[in-house]
């Protein structure tokens, strides 16, 4: 096979690294020095499932790097009965199918690449939708409130909750009102 056929059965070793973890690091600090925080949610949504993914291959390492007996043995009672000799030593005894290494790789690329933003995506429609995530003081707020800050960036929410702090859910609450007449004018 020379030279291709090594870098393609050792993929997910070259690309990985830098895939899953260095220009998501690089990507990380440049999130953490820019005035947005849609980039923050991106890097710290993709550190989460990366973190997620590499605690279900380790929980499942012997599943995921598992021969796949059935076709393994089916080659090897072929190759056995074509060469009729019983030599344990061929190489069907060594052949495994690693297709976690590159699964891995592929969910990854989807995670970090900036043409599918997959953490975003994920954290947007699963994570935001299932997880309750509630603001620090946020536990006298109205329903209504509770959904309206939700909806709001991590800065606006963060002034609105500052606002609350000093003028009470009441004022809030007409502020609400007031831009619900003022949205159904238009």
């Amino acid at each position: 096979m020379g030279v291709l056929g090594t870098v393609a059965r050792n993929l997910d070793t070259i690309v990985g690294p830098g895939a899953m973890l260095l220009y998501p690091l690089y990507a990380s600090m440049r999130a953490i020095e820019s005035p947005s925080t849609l980039d923050d949610q991106q890097w710290l949504t993709y550190w989460v499932l990366y973190s997620f993914i590499t605690l279900f291959e380790l929980s499942f390492h012997k599943v995921l790097s598992w021969y796949v007996h059935e076709y393994i043995i089916m080659l090897r009672m072929l190759y056995l009965l074509h060469n009729n000799n019983n030599n344990n030593n061929n190489n069907f005894t060594k052949c495994r199918l690693p297709f976690w290494p590159y699964m891995k790789l592929v969910i990854c690329m989807w995670l970090v690449l900036p043409m599918f933003n997959g953490a975003a995506y994920i954290y947007e429609n699963y994570v935001r939708r299932y997880i309750n995530v509630t603001s620090y003081g946020a536990n006298d707020y109205t329903m209504k409130n509770k959904k309206a800050i939700q909806m709001m960036s991590f800065d606006a929410r963060k002034a609105v909750e500052r606002y609350i702090d000093r003028h009470g859910p009441q004022a809030f609450e007409k502020v609400i009102s007031a831009a619900e007449r003022e949205a159904n004018k238009h």
